[in-house]
C-alpha cells in the first residue's frame, strides 16, 4: 500500500514519540508537537501508540491513496474531505483505492495527525521515524514532503486487520473518541504551568503579570518554540546562568522580557532565566495553537500536574480497552 503526495502543503512532516536518549550528543527530540493526537490516531488503526503519522500544519495538504487504506485523522479540523466529501475526525475510516484525502485551511486547532494501518515504511533513525529538519535526519528523506512524494506502508498486523473487516463492515463509525478530554483547540486557552528553576528570581509584579495577563502566540513561533508578545516580565537582578537542560513547555525569558515557550524542535540546552514550565498534560493544547491565538497561564503545584497527566494517560488506557472490546 502507498500513497502520492499530490501538494505537501505548508509543512507535513512525519513523526512519531520523539528520538529520546540522543539530547547527550546535541540531537534533538523532535516528534509530534501533540503526542495525544498522533497517539490516539494510531490506537484508532490498530498501531502501536508510538508509530510515526503525518502531522499536517494548518492547510494544503493533499494526498491520493493507490489501495484501499485504513486511517484515522485527528487534532485541529482542517476542514478534511475525501473525493471532496467532508469527513469526521477522531474515529477510524476507509480510503478507497484512488481516493483524494485533502486537508483545507485549520478552522480549529493548528495541527492534524494522520495514522495509517501497518505504518509509514522509512527507517528508524536513532530509534525514531521522527523528521529532524535541521539535521535533515529521519522522516522521509530527512526533510518535509514535497509534491510528488511516494511513500509506502507497512505490513498489516493482526490488530490492523481486524479494525480494517470492522470499519468495512460498519462504514463510517457511530463512535469517535471525545477529543475534548484530550486537547483544546480554542483560540483563547488558559495552559497550566507549575514554577520554573528561576522562578523566584523575578520581581513580584512579574509573577502577577504571568497569570494575569494575556499573551499572544506570534508569527513568529514555529516547532522550535512559541514566541509571545505581551507585558515583558523581569528579574529582581541580573543572573548569570550556565546553560542547562530544556524540555518541551519550558519558558523561557529572554533580555527583552518576553516569553518563549520551547517546543518539540527545541534545542538541547538554554541559557535564559525560566519563569515556568507548561505541565506536560496541555502541552497537547498548546501545540493546537495559531498565530495570534491569545494564552493564559495558571500556577499549579507539582502534584496537581502530576494527576493531571495521570488523567490523561488512564484516558488513553479506556480508549484502548474500547477499541479492544470492538474488535472482539
Amino acid at each position: 500500500m502507498s500513497v502520492n503526495v499530490l501538494n505537501a502543503g505548508l509543512l507535513t512532516t512525519i513523526q512519531d514519540i520523539g528520538r529520546t536518549g540522543s539530547q547527550k550528543f546535541g540531537v534533538l527530540v523532535s516528534g509530534a508537537m501533540d503526542s495525544y493526537s498522533m497517539r490516539v490516531a494510531n490506537l484508532l488503526v490498530g498501531n502501536e501508540e508510538r508509530e510515526g503519522v503525518f502531522e499536517i500544519t494548518l492547510f494544503g495538504t493533499i494526498l491520493q491513496f493507490e489501495e484501499d487504506t485504513l486511517i484515522a485523522i485527528t487534532g485541529g479540523d482542517l476542514q478534511t474531505t475525501i473525493d471532496g466529501i467532508p469527513v469526521a475526525n477522531w474515529r477510524p475510516l476507509i480510503v478507497k483505492k484512488g481516493s483524494i484525502l485533502k486537508f483545507g485551511f485549520a478552522i480549529e486547532g493548528c495541527r492534524a495527525y494522520l495514522a495509517i494501518a501497518g505504518g509509514i515504511d522509512i527507517p528508524v533513525v536513532m530509534g525514531s521515524k521522527s523528521t529532524y529538519l535541521v539535521a535533515g535526519i529521519g522522516g522521509f528523506k530527512g526533510r518535509a514532503l514535497q509534491q510528488n512524494d511516494h511513500l509506502s506502508f507497512g505490513q498489516l498486523t493482526e490488530t490492523n486487520d481486524k479494525v480494517f473487516t470492522l470499519i468495512n463492515r460498519l462504514g463510517t463509525p457511530d463512535w469517535a473518541v471525545p477529543y475534548h478530554s484530550f486537547i483544546s483547540v480554542a483560540s483563547t486557552q488558559t495552559i497550566r504551568i507549575i514554577e520554573g528553576t528561576e522562578y523566584q528570581h523575578f520581581d513580584d509584579a512579574s509573577k502577577q503579570r504571568l497569570v494575569r495577563e494575556p499573551y499572544v502566540v506570534t508569527p513568529q513561533s514555529n516547532r522550535m518554540g512559541l514566541r509571545l508578545e505581551g507585558q515583558a516580565l523581569s528579574l529582581t537582578e541580573k543572573l548569570e546562568l550556565l546553560s542547562e537542560g530544556v524540555t518541551f513547555g519550558t519558558i523561557q525569558i529572554p533580555p527583552n522580557g518576553k516569553p518563549i515557550i520551547l517546543m518539540a524542535d527545541r534545542q538541547t540546552a538554554g541559557g535564559y532565566p525560566k519563569i515556568g514550565q507548561v505541565i506536560t498534560a496541555d502541552l497537547g493544547s498548546l501545540s493546537q495553537v495559531k498565530p495570534n491565538a491569545k494564552l493564559y497561564f495558571k500556577l499549579i503545584t507539582h502534584a496537581e500536574a502530576e494527576r493531571e497527566l495521570i488523567a490523561k494517560e488512564e484516558l488513553i488506557h479506556q480508549i484502548k480497552i474500547g477499541i479492544q472490546q470492538k474488535l472482539q
